[in-house]
């Protein structure tokens, strides 16, 4: 507790964070920067709780922990019944990708053991979310190969432009940087393995055109339409 706050003192009016969804080394983080900023503050439990008067403050704080080390699990309320998936016989890798997933995509939810539950409006998003992960397309990626943000938005403007000006050197050249930073094995999240070795090949088709010793602007164009035609379901 910050030494000039008291958080039962009832003259002051006080604002709560519930959370319950950070990890430790994301609460270390935000301890850090509260000490930082200089910003009165105390625990409740899972809650952290500010005088009114710093609530701006904390608010830049939390701003930026979202940008530097988010996003953050959305804790269901204790009190909404939601909807419940029983999870048992779910490997702990498989139980490792929806839990990166549920807080990625920002669905409410709590865990009971080994069940799920979460918010009722999310029911059917979860439940396609489920049988991806048992079919495998949705896997478990190393954290230190994601995809570049905004990678399927490239290829599909690579595509577009190349399809359009062959001799779009800037294009081209981005095409070629996006090729030396992708992985199959990191493939965007929510794009299916098989959806992302596809778009891969049309992208390794694409540089090959370019390199090959017959140089044919017709075969780059086509090359470069199939690579747009690929990413557009989901761009």
């Amino acid at each position: 507790m910050s030494d000039d706050f008291d958080p039962g003192d009832p003259d002051v009016v006080k604002v709560n964070y519930d959370l319950r969804g950070w990890d430790a080394d994301q609460r270390a983080a935000l301890i850090e920067s509260l000490a930082n900023a200089d910003i009165p503050h105390a625990w409740q439990g899972d809650e952290l709780v500010v005088p009114e008067s710093a609530e701006d403050l904390a608010d830049g704080v939390f701003d930026r922990l979202e940008d530097e080390i988010g996003p953050f699990a959305v804790v269901l309320d204790d009190s909404d019944s939601g909807t419940e998936f029983q999870l048992e016989d779910w490997a702990e890798s498989e139980l490792e990708v929806l839990r990166t997933a549920l807080v990625d995509e920002q669905i409410p939810h709590r865990w009971d053991g080994a069940s799920v539950i979460v918010a009722s409006d999310a029911e059917d998003f979860v439940d396609d979310l489920l049988d991806a992960i048992e079919s495998g397309d949705l896997v478990e990626v190393d954290g230190d190969s994601e995809a570049p943000d905004g990678v399927l938005a490239d290829l599909f403007a690579v595509g577009d432009r190349l399809a359009r000006d062959v001799d779009d050197s800037g294009s081209r050249m981005h095409l070629f940087d996006l090729a030396e930073r992708v992985s199959a094995e990191a493939p965007p999240f929510g794009i299916a393995p098989r959806v992302w070795t596809t778009i891969l090949a049309r992208a390794q088709t694409l540089r090959d055109e370019f390199t090959a010793e017959d140089h044919d602007p017709e075969r780059i164009r086509t090359a470069a339409a199939e690579l747009h035609a690929v990413c557009r379901p989901w761009v």
